[in-house]
C-alpha cells in the first residue's frame, strides 16, 4: 500500500438519537445515527414511526404548491414572427 493516500481509521463512538452510544472503528471520529439496533423496530418487535422529523409532510406540502418545474405543464415555445419590412 502507498503511504498517505489512504484516509485514518480511528476508534468511533456511534450516538444514536434515542440515546444509544456505542465503540466501534471507521474513517470519522463521531458518528450521529437517527436509528439503531436498540430502538429499529426490525430489532425491538414494536412500531414504531421512523418519520419523527415529518419529511412526508414537507414533501406532499411541496408539491402541492406547484411551484417546482418538475410538476409544471409545458407549453409550446412561441416562435417569432419574421419582420416583413422592406
Amino acid at each position: 500500500m502507498k503511504d498517505s493516500i489512504h484516509p485514518g481509521y480511528f476508534e468511533t463512538e456511534v450516538t444514536c438519537g434515542c440515546g444509544n452510544a456505542f465503540q466501534t472503528r471507521s474513517t470519522r471520529k463521531e458518528l450521529k445515527v437517527d436509528i439503531c439496533s436498540q430502538c429499529h423496530p426490525f430489532y425491538t418487535g414494536k412500531l414504531k414511526y421512523v418519520d419523527s422529523a415529518g419529511r412526508i409532510e414537507k414533501f406532499q406540502s411541496k408539491f402541492q404548491t406547484g411551484n417546482y418545474a418538475s410538476v409544471q405543464k409545458k407549453g409550446k415555445p412561441k416562435k417569432k414572427q419574421a419582420s416583413t419590412e422592406s
